[in-house]
Order: C-alpha cells, then structure tokens, then sequence
C-alpha cells in the first residue's frame, strides 16, 4: 500500500510544490506553495532568492543577504535555510494532526532578509495537500438492530456514521448495502457536512416468515485508489407493538449562546404513546451511535426528555452539533421514535486578542536590540495578533504606545511591523519601553497588551573630547628628569571599547631635537612628565599637542594644546667680560697724570639669567671704586657687595656710578 500511495502522489508533488504566488502588500510579499502530506524529511518546498529575486535585484549587490524565518507555532515542520532562503521539510508532516477535518490547512511563517538595514519581509503559506492515506472506519463491527415487524414501510432507523480524518475526495464519500428486499439505506449529510446513513424500510415485515437479517454496510472513499471500512448490520424482528412513541417534530434546531451556563436547559422532548400502562410509558435516550463527545457535553433525562448543557462549549471549537435521540416505550417489542436536535453555537466576544512578538532575540528574553546608527524605519520587531472570534469580535485594531521614536506599520492581514520614527541616540537615551495593546470591536471589547524593551546598542559616534582645548602650565627649571607636570582629562559618552581613551603626545620637535625627549604622557591617565631638566635659559617655553583617541572601530580622536613655560631661577653667576680677567685679575693701566675721577676702565659682565634690577649700594673707598667698579651685563647692573650679586638693570659704568653716589650725598 506504501509504494501505491508514493507512485500516486510523487509525480504531482513535483508540480504543485512549485507553484507560488505572490501578492504585494504594504511592506512585504506573501508568497504561496504546496506540499503533500507525508513526504520526506528535507523534501525542497522552495528557494526564496530564486521566488523574490525581483525585489532583492533592487538591493546593492555587494551586500551578502541571509534568510531568517521568524518562528511562529507550527514552523518547525519547516526549515528555512540562510543562504538562499531554501524551504524545506523538517519533520514529517500528517496533516490530520495538524488541521484535523478542516479543509484549508497551510503553515505560515515570516521570513525577513538580514542585514536588517535592506530587511525585506516575506510572508510564506504552505498549504500541506492531502493524501488518501486514511480508510474510513466504523467504531463497532456489528451494529445490533431491532426492528417490530408491525413497523411502517419508509420506517427510517439512524445508523452508525464511519468516520474518515482525510479531506476532500480523499474522505468519506458513500455508503451501500448489501442488495436485499426488504431494507435500503438513505445517505443523509449533517450541518457539519459529515455524512451518515439511515436504514429504510422498504416492505412489510413478518416476524414468521424471517426473523434475522445480516446485511454489511460499505463506507467508501473517492480517493485514488479508493479506500473503504464495513460494518455488520445484525437486524432482528420482534413481535408487534400496537402503538411507537411519535416526537412532535422530527427535528429541532436551538441556537445555544457559547457562553451559557452549565446546567443550561436547551430542549424539553415531548414524545406520546396512544397505548396505556408500560405499553405508553417511554423513555428518552440518545442513540447508540452519537459520539462520545456529544455524550460528554449534554445530558437528556430518560423520563421527561429534558436535554441539559453539562459542559462548556466552544464556538471555536465547535459551531454545530446533531443529537439523535430515540423515545421507546417499555412494552414488549417496542419500535423507537426518533429525531433530531440540531444544536447551533452562537459565538460571544469570550477571547481575548493574542499578541505574538517576535524579536528577533536569541532566547526568551525581552528584548529587541537596534544599533543607534540604524537610520529611520529600520526594523525592530514584527507582530502578529489573532483573535479566535468571528465577526467584528474577532476583527482587532492595534496600536503601539510608548514612544514617539517607534512606530507600528501594518503588513498584511494582522501582521505588523515595529520600525523606527527617528535616529536614535545611546547617549541621550539608552532603553525605551514599548506596549503592544490590541482591541477587537466586540461589544463589549476585549482587549490585551504586551510590553517589550527596546536597547539601543552603542556605536562609536562620540570622540574623545579634553576639559579644554588648551592648557598652561608653568614649571621651574632644574627640575628632576620624570618630575610630574599636569594631567590632561579627556571623556568619551561613548560604551566599552569605544568609550576607552588613551593619551599620545604628537610629534613634533624643539630646537632641532623631537618633543619625545622633553617630556611624556601616560596613555592611560594622561598625565604629562619631564624627560630632562628643563633650563630656562635654552628652552623657555615648549609648546606641543596631546591627542585623545578612543578604542574603537573607526578610531576617533581630537587635539588640544598644551604650552609648558620654564621658570628662571638664579642658578647662573655673573660673569666679567671687559676687561679680560687672567686668574681672576685684569691689569689696567692708569695715567701718572690721572686726577680725582677720571675714568680708568669699564667693566662688563654678563649674566645669564633674568629679571628686574635692584637698588645700587655705594662702594666702601676708593680704592674699591678703582678695582670692582659697576659692571655692565646685558640689562643688569650689579657692584662688588653681596647685595650686588643678585642685581638687575641697565648698563653702567664706572662715571655713572659716581654721578648716582654724589646725587644721594
């Protein structure tokens, strides 16, 4: 039977799981395929970038797209692959699981193209084919009957249904009888369009003449090849029953709210018997063959016929049920009444609107994550919310609450598209709260919420930036090789890597010799040291950069200036240069004829450090004045007293000096 049933069906599956169609939406395709049930793991349903090649020919062509299915119920029969959006089977497939008696039954799924800044959303329906791999079946093997030979011709008697799980053709079809005189069947359809048979009477009975009757009855299939399942039909004919129960109404047809009580009242039978004593008594059942489920669901009173509601019903579930009831008095030979109760489910606004997001977030957390370079309308999360309802209780309106920067863009059918409204910023703001809340239009409306995190994750946007741009710093000279001179303080809003700043001095270079060699900075800290002892009389002001780069991909970086000033300190002693000392000592010729002030010689001195010039003290004699009168050096003037050492000023000379000693008397 296998191998008849993959001949059958192989040829065809491979032109039917090829056929696609398309229907553009808002911001995406739904795209629409075939498969039978049944067929093998890693079957090929389809190749996405072969299906949608027309909207991703639009992409740049250097960018290297992935497929991602975004899961949702029964997807893990499908497996989507990431390089060419490859769809096929993941598990086996048995559609009477999946969808049992319903007649569409198609897996739906999302795929979105990845990176999500060319995000392209799909919608995919694989429609899943049914084989005719099931046969229809009766629950017993013999059905006993008994039937008064004092029955009617066109007497009808309600028999077991067969039950198929296939579809279509492929289902329950017809039903025959073993050919005979005296009984047919007539095939009926119920308002859920399962099919059943009723045994008819077609002549009269005679109990003497026959007494027992074995007929098979046949339920058979249209599939390809047909397939059928038979029951034994064991009729016995007992005596006469002047008088059967009559019901008022072969049918009755109650419309139950899904929402009514247990213990619910729904039918109060009322069937009569002319004849009198146990012959009139009648008592109430259900058929033999009613279903379990119906057996679990109402209640009927064997006495009084009332029919009660016993457990819950669901219009989701169920929208109908078909009750037979029999009415049979206690006589001897009795022939049972029977009717219908047709019981219609009215739907009731009693579900809730489901909200799925899926984040596109390894794990249960959630959270959606969105770099804060994405530009506007990047994708963030897709919604899809249902409502198991039907009419306006199950049409939704959703709406997004939270935050201006997102929003909610609709894609087909109840599918949504969370996207952003603006470019984000880390540093201002790093994590919003978003709220799904979607509302049906029951009366009264029903509505349900979900709220999810939105973590906006750090680029390397911000470069360091220094306190300020230039900074003064004045030191002394002679100062220690490695002595401390400031520290430079550069932030960076920016996370990790990118927020990691180091320090580096830029090249540059100071009388010839690379800044280098006069001082240093800590990468880390940014603090700036002394390579040499700085003299103030070479160098008195060295000017460099220092630059803040951070860790991160593209490095960032910015300057700032940083002017070192080298304080003087008196640590050079002057120095006599006119006349020329030998040993200390200048010889100066002096005329024989030289009178009280004149002028015997000029010294010089020079010194080479700096500032201001103190007061003059006088010399002690004259003969001092001849021999370390004031000297000149630079713009310092200075004399033979200790007081002198430390002078500054202008040139002077020995008459000058002189012209100052008789001014202060």
């Amino acid at each position: 039977m296998t191998t008849t049933k993959g001949n059958i069906f192989c040829g065809a599956f491979v032109q039917l799981v090829l056929v696609v169609f398309l229907s553009q939406y808002a911001s995406g395709k739904t795209l629409k395929y075939k498969v039978y049930e049944e067929q093998k793991v890693g079957t090929v349903i389809a190749r996405l970038k072969e299906d949608v090649s027309d909207v991703l020919s639009k992409l740049p062509g250097s960018i290297s797209l992935r497929f991602r299915a975004m899961q949702r119920g029964s997807t893990s029969f499908l497996s989507v692959r990431e390089r060419d959006g490859e769809i096929s089977i993941g598990a086996k497939i048995d559609r009477e699981k999946l969808c049992e008696k319903n007649l569409n039954c198609s897996i739906e799924f999302d795929v979105i193209t990845l990176p999500t800044e060319h995000l392209q959303l799909f919608h995919v329906e694989v429609e899943v084919l049914d084989i005719n791999d099931n046969s229809p079946q009766f629950s017993r093997s013999i059905i006993p009957i008994e039937i008064s030979e004092s029955a009617a011709v066109g007497t009808r008697i309600p028999l077991d249904s067969a039950t198929d799980p296939d579809v279509g053709e492929n289902s329950l079809h017809t039903y025959s009888l073993t050919p005979n005189n005296f009984f047919k069947i007539d095939i009926r359809t119920r308002t859920d369009g399962a099919k059943y048979a009723e045994l008819v009477v077609l002549r009269e009975l005679d109990r003497e003449v026959q007494s027992r009757y074995e007929l098979q009855l046949t339920a058979s299939d249209k599939g390809v090849p047909p397939k059928s399942g038979s029951t034994l039909l064991k009729i016995t004919i007992s005596d006469s029953n002047d008088n059967s129960p009559v019901f008022e109404e072969s049918s009755y047809i109650i419309n139950l709210p899904e929402n009514s009580p247990l213990g619910s009242l729904l039918i109060d039978l009322n069937a009569t018997d002319a004849d009198e004593g146990t012959n009139g008594k009648i008592v109430y059942s259900f058929s033999s063959h009613v279903s379990p489920k119906i057996l679990a669901t109402f209640r009927i009173n064997s006495e009084n016929g009332y029919v009660r509601l016993i457990k819950a019903v669901d219009f989701e579930a169920t929208v109908s049920y078909e009750i037979d009831v029999q009415a049979q008095d206690l006589g001897p030979n009795s022939m049972p009444a029977h009717c219908k109760i047709i019981i219609k489910v009215a739907d009731v606004n009693d579900n809730r609107p489901v909200i799925s997001i899926n984040l596109m977030t390894q794990g249960k957390e959630e959270v959606a994550y969105i770099s804060e370079a994405a530009p506007i309308d990047t994708f963030v999360a897709l919604v899809r919310v249902e409502d198991i309802d039907s009419g306006l209780n199950g049409e939704i309106v959703c709406r997004l609450h939270g935050h201006g920067h997102f929003k909610l863009q609709k894609t087909y059918e109840r599918n949504y598209m969370i996207l952003t409204n603006v470019s984000l910023d880390r540093e201002r703001r790093s994590e919003y709260s978003l709220t799904v809340i979607a509302e049906d239009r029951g009366v009264p409306s029903l509505s349900s919420i979900k709220h999810f995190s939105v973590r906006v994750l750090d680029e390397n946007d911000n470069p360091p930036r220094f306190e300020k741009s230039r900074y003064e710093v004045f030191k002394s000279e002679n100062n220690p090789p490695g002595a401390y001179l400031t520290s430079v303080v550069a932030s960076d809003p920016d996370l990790d890597l990118n927020g990691q700043v180091t320090y580096a001095i830029l090249e540059s270079f100071v009388q010839g010799s690379s800044i280098s060699t006069y001082v240093t900075i800590d990468p880390s800290s940014g603090a700036v040291y002394a390579l040499r002892s700085f003299d103030h009389e070479e160098v008195s002001r060295i000017a460099f950069v220092v630059q803040a780069r951070d860790s991160g991909d593209p490095q960032l970086q910015s300057n700032a200036t940083m002017v070192l000033t080298v304080l003087d300190e008196n640590d050079n002693p002057p120095v006599i240069v006119v006349p020329q000392l030998w040993n200390h000592t200048a010889e100066v010729p002096v005329s024989r004829r030289a009178g009280a002030g004149d002028l015997v010689t000029v010294i010089r001195a020079t010194d080479r450090d700096a500032g201001s010039t103190p007061s003059s003290p006088a010399p002690s004699s004259r003969a001092t004045r001849t021999a370390s009168s004031p000297w000149t050096t630079g713009s310092a003037s200075c004399g033979p007293t200790p007081a002198w050492r430390r002078c500054r000023g202008s040139t002077w000379s020995w008459r000058s000096w002189s012209r100052t000693r008789a001014a202060r008397g």
